[in-house]
């Protein structure tokens, strides 16, 4: 049996930068917890499809059809996991103590079985266990801003390599069966943003407010059908590449890009859209967004919002936890429920959802294009300086996305929401 990791085959000579990585470089040290998570993983894997390989053994619930995972250091792997749950799996792979051929399909067989894999006893110590979002993480206007940095302002080299033509960072919609689709991404991306602007009524002479401008895609489409769009980002690299891409579309005289956050958004809109960018607004400030967008609505106005959704269950549970994907990847976001925005739209606004589509077997579709394509420009990932242990983390940070998708854990909708009028 022959396993890599998705990206880079990694070994005990795996070097990982101890000034970049601090939390990666060093293995914590409790006997106690180390124990403990080697028992609960090696009981909860025989309920998996999924096979683990240790250097002496090998156990699960999977077939010689099924994902292997093998556990390069598995000491280490288990002191990871005691020590910060999901995190210090997710570091774990970032080190190169486990590896595999399939990581979508590793981390999809924990995805689908997330609510039951620890014992119910156990799942109400989470609290006392696992480790509590930073308060310097908060999406207040300073917070947000150096968030986003961390993020968005990587390297826009860094998501050309990935990305489609149109360089959109959210859920394509493929024409039919996703996983079956030979459609080119960017046409399945141009499919998706048109259908946003057309929930929202988007036409010629429209005055348009973006929540989030990525690299300009979006607006750029909605001034080509002729309207008029205000679109804002706290992103200075998104700012300075979607001007840029604007200026060459002959649309900068109807397109204003503002560096600005959202909760500074002034004047008055027939028409709000937003991709993806409540993601990165907070459970605490949900309000505050939404708010935003009754306030500069006019009446009648419609609001086209592209989300990504989590379950109510592990919105309410986990609002609080600190996990990997909010350490290394998005600093402060965190996935809303359909639930939490229909709780929050009838208590501090006047809008209403009018209609949703859901599509999450087309995100994970989208995923799976993302990682092949920068797992297959590693060299050129390399060139712009960034190491093997952030090219791992990439991966499996688009791994993990897919996984939730796959699994049905994550799902993402375009929603059509009314101002009365």
């Amino acid at each position: 049996m022959t396993l890599t990791s998705g990206a880079r085959t990694s070994g005990p000579e795996t070097y990982v930068d101890p000034e970049r990585w601090p939390d990666v470089s060093v293995v914590p040290h409790s006997p106690v917890r180390t124990a403990i998570a080697k028992r609960l993983f090696r009981a909860a894997v025989r309920k998996l499809p999924l096979r683990v390989v240790e250097p002496t053994a090998w156990y699960g619930g999977g077939t010689s059809a099924d994902p292997a995972m093998r556990l390069v250091r598995p000491e280490a792997f288990f002191a990871r996991l005691g020590d910060s749950g999901t995190i210090g799996f997710g570091e774990g792979y970032m080190a190169g103590d486990w590896v595999t051929d399939d990581l979508p399909g590793v981390v999809t067989a924990f995805a689908a079985r997330l609510q039951d894999l620890v014992p119910p006893a156990l799942q109400r110590l989470r609290g006392a266990v696992l480790h509590r979002r930073p308060p310097q993480d908060d999406n207040t206007i300073a917070g947000a801003r150096k968030n986003i940095e961390r993020h968005y302002d990587l390297s826009n080299d860094l998501f050309r390599l990935f990305l489609d033509e149109t360089m959109t960072y959210s859920s394509a919609i493929f024409d039919g069966d996703p996983a079956a689709s030979s459609e080119r991404l960017a046409d399945a991306q141009r499919r998706k943003i048109d259908r946003l602007l057309d929930v929202a009524g988007v036409g010629a002479g429209s005055r348009v407010l973006e929540i989030g401008t990525g690299w300009g895609a979006l607006a750029i489409r909605a001034a080509e059908r002729g309207a008029h769009v205000t679109t804002l980002t706290i992103s200075t690299e998104q700012v300075e590449l979607a001007s840029a891409r604007i200026d060459e579309a002959g649309l900068a005289d109807r397109i204003d890009v503002q560096l600005r956050d959202y909760r500074e958004a002034h004047g008055r809109y027939d028409a709000v859209v937003s991709v993806e960018m409540i993601e990165a607004v907070g459970a605490n400030h949900l309000a505050e967004y939404f708010a935003t967008v009754d306030r500069v609505l006019v009446p009648g106005g419609r609001f086209g919002l592209q989300a990504i959704l989590a379950q109510d269950w592990t919105v309410r549970t986990t609002q609080d936890t600190y996990s990997w994907i909010a350490k290394y990847i998005f600093p402060g976001g965190q996935c809303p429920s359909l639930e939490a925005i229909e709780r929050t739209l009838a208590a501090h606004t006047t809008l209403r959802i009018a209609d949703q589509l859901r599509f999450g077997r087309h995100y994970a579709q989208t995923l799976h294009r993302w990682r092949t394509e920068f797992e297959s420009r590693s060299a050129d990932v390399e060139a712009l300086g960034f190491d093997e242990t952030f090219r791992r983390m990439w991966s499996f940070y688009l791994a993990y996305c897919e996984a939730g998708f796959r699994a049905g854990y994550l799902d993402v909708a375009q929603f059509t929401i009314v101002k009365p009028g």
